[in-house]
């Protein structure tokens, strides 16, 4: 199933992304502050997107700053574009590099398999998250910057009744192709956690708070993680 059906268009969000960087490396140079980073992990089927999209508004009006929105898909993206992906990474060694080169140690003792693509898109994800202002979709992030004191992690979770009926209404199938789609995607995604990180991506302990889904909507995921960092700062 192509990300592109469940995200808007990655080539606008990627401009998007370059513009807001490079103005908030001028804010960031003169007043040299650090700004908060937020990891939502789901389950399959969850409404992370929807939420993410109305956090990004909620933290934009709450800080007066610009927010962009990190998934699967952009960072993918980010990775296929050199120049871009070289500004990103070469940002490391401005910050708390040493942190990433601790994490990356502690990881690779126990990655199954070793992955350059993959070892190279944690690089991108740690460095987007030291530089804040960022809400990232899955990929591990919360596992991946639970060094950085400046992320707050969150997880939306769900039933399955609620998770097949929300894939079926978004992708337009029926609801027998979507308990197919929702079974075998989340099979995939708690493999992929596994066997980069070998740890169980259910493990609360990596999470600042954790959201049914059935019982709060996207909207009221987002004020509650809002209200939460903001008040947090």
């Amino acid at each position: 199933m192509s990300n592109r059906l469940l995200v808007p268009s990655i080539e606008m969000r990627l401009g998007t992304l370059v513009e807001l960087n490079r103005r908030k490396d001028e804010t960031d140079a003169l007043h040299n502050r650090s700004y908060p980073t937020i990891t939502v992990s789901r389950e399959f089927g969850c409404e992370a997107y929807p939420m993410s999209v109305c956090l990004k508004d909620l933290m934009e009006q709450k800080t007066g700053q610009s927010w962009h929105i990190m998934d699967k898909a952009l960072l993918e993206e980010v990775a296929k574009n050199h120049n871009l992906s070289e500004e990103i990474v070469n940002r490391l060694g401005k910050q708390k590099s040493h942190i990433l080169d601790e994490a990356m140690a502690t990881f690779s003792s126990r990655w199954k398999s070793d992955n350059d693509h993959f070892r190279l898109l944690c690089k991108h994800l740690f460095s987007l998250a030291e530089h804040g202002n960022s809400i990232i979709v899955g990929r591990g992030s919360a596992i991946v910057t639970q060094q950085l004191k400046n992320c707050y992690h969150f997880r939306m979770y769900g039933s399955r009744q609620f998770k097949v009926a929300s894939i079926a209404k978004r992708l337009q199938i029926s609801r027998d192709e979507a308990e197919t789609v929702v079974e075998k995607s989340q099979k995939q995604r708690e493999a992929f956690i596994h066997d980069y990180f070998n740890v169980d991506p259910r493990d609360l302990s990596f999470y600042n708070l954790v959201f049914n889904n059935d019982k709060n909507s996207p909207e009221r995921v987002a004020q509650l993680i809002a209200e939460y960092v903001v008040t947090a700062k």
